[in-house]
């Protein structure tokens, strides 16, 4: 019998491969999720095991190689708090005018592991989509949570946030990446990190 609950979608899994960007279905539109199965339940729970081991807040479909638009989350908001759950076809809202207030804070992606640099962006955000159910969902977030959700909405755009970056800052996140690739096997985090599937 299949999931029924998120809880269930967050055990299970197998961790598979991260995508790194420059492999075409990272900078690729997604294809919208229309069957809420079995075979997309297997996908979700892969998808939390290969974050967890990852260390990441967010993970999306792309990042594991499948161009679907879904991404799953593991996030603290801007007092702390926990948050856990999954876009299905997800339509991010930005405040406009003056309810948009930009913060500049490092940003990372686990597609281009080792790599910081400062991005501006606006500091809440509403994202609307469908659960792993397909069930009507909004959440709003503030801090990290609004950054998560606008960093993998864009993913499944076919954006990564290095194509929000200046020429400037791109490069220095390129060399931070190039820096530590010895620490990420070909196949992290299935590998873990800074261990070589090739170690005796």
């Amino acid at each position: 019998m299949g999931a029924t609950t998120l809880d269930e979608l967050m055990s299970g899994g197998t961790v598979r491969r991260v995508t790194r960007w420059g492999e075409p279905v990272l900078h690729t539109p997604t294809r919208p999720v229309t069957e809420f199965n079995d075979e997309l339940h297997e996908l979700i729970r892969d998808m939390f095991a290969t974050m967890e081991e990852a260390q990441g807040v967010g993970l999306a479909a792309t990042q594991v190689g499948v161009d679907l638009a879904l991404f799953i989350y593991d996030c603290p908001d801007e007092d702390y708090k926990r948050h856990v759950g999954v876009f299905c076809n997800p339509v991010v809202t930005l405040p406009t005018g003056g309810a948009r207030n930009l913060d500049s804070t490092d940003e990372g992606c686990l597609s281009w592991p080792g790599g910081y640099q400062s991005l501006a962006r606006p500091d809440t955000a509403t994202c609307t989509g469908q659960d792993a159910f397909g069930n009507p969902i909004t959440v709003a977030g503030a801090g990290l949570l609004a950054r998560c959700l606008q960093h993998e909405t864009d993913h499944l755009g076919g954006m990564v946030f290095g194509d929000r970056l200046s020429a400037r800052s791109r490069r220095k996140l390129d060399e931070q990446v190039a820096q530590l690739a010895h620490l990420y096997p070909e196949d992290w985090p299935i590998t873990p990190k800074g261990r070589r599937d090739d170690a005796n």
